[in-house]
């Protein structure tokens, strides 16, 4: 696990560093189209001649912004509905967790697609678009992870001390539901890149000239006979990314000994 957050730093400020010294990635140059990796471009040009290791940064950075933001999102719905229907039970708790199920039935990705196309294409579309339905696997883990610490002496003690409820969810609840939650984190964030990276690739994500991922791929796709470095690149970097996300989801999940 510590091996796997040392690379994951690594990686990020590498990337950090390489987004401040790399070329403007909106910038065209139609002299120089589709160019292969050279001292000038060291992943290549585009078919608008602009620099591809520029907008694979960019690319990159906004997958991860979405990821969070979405992970953000469904991390603060979720916990917060299967905390309250734990911890209420009876009524409530069946009818928050009917509602869970509901949206635990709908297709994700088509549910995500259907948002982002009727609102439009954008970045704020997809995380409201991906978020909106990543909150139900968190409301079950919260929900399970109550169920159980309310039970416990500490927490009855405390309930039979008149201390308010807020602050036995805050104080007593919440920090002993949380391992499962940083791990179910770590997966939501390399579920909706790839996600966004999906909806991109489809026309419905990010729109030019922003660089996405899996804008990358789309225009990469009509050329990768003439020029397969464009697809390469970008594809690549969206496994190694997911990769080691999922990588470090799975030692968490060991470290912290979850079943999930």
């Amino acid at each position: 696990m510590r091996y796997k957050m040392i690379a994951l730093m690594a990686f990020l400020l590498l990337l950090a560093f390489g987004y401040t010294v790399a070329p403007n990635s909106a910038e065209i140059n139609l002299y120089d189209i589709l160019s292969a990796p050279s001292s000038a471009h060291i992943l290549g040009t585009d078919e608008l001649g602009r620099d591809i290791l520029a907008r694979l940064i960019e690319g990159i950075m906004l997958s991860i912004s979405v990821g969070v933001a979405v992970c953000v999102i469904s991390a603060i719905i979720g916990t917060i509905v299967g905390v309250i229907s734990a911890w209420l039970g009876g009524f409530w708790d069946s009818i928050l967790m009917r509602i869970t199920d509901v949206f635990l039935s709908f297709p994700g990705v088509l549910i995500a697609i259907g948002i982002a196309a009727l609102a439009g294409p954008s970045v704020t579309n997809i995380i409201i678009a991906l978020g909106f339905l990543g909150w139900v696997t968190f409301a079950r883990l919260a929900r399970a992870g109550t169920l159980s610490v309310k039970e416990m002496e500490f927490v009855q003690a405390a309930r039979l001390s008149t201390v308010p409820n807020v602050t036995i969810l805050t104080r007593y609840i919440l920090p002993n539901i949380t391992a499962p939650l940083i791990i179910e984190c770590i997966f939501t964030i390399s579920g909706a890149m790839l996600a966004e990276a999906g909806l991109s690739f489809l026309g419905i994500g990010v729109q030019a000239p922003q660089a996405s991922l899996g804008t990358m791929l789309r225009e990469g796709a009509r050329y990768m006979l003439v020029s397969p470095h464009m697809v390469f690149f970008s594809g690549f970097a969206l496994m190694l990314l997911v990769l080691l996300l999922n990588l470090m989801g799975e030692a968490a999940r060991s470290k912290l000994d979850v079943k999930k």
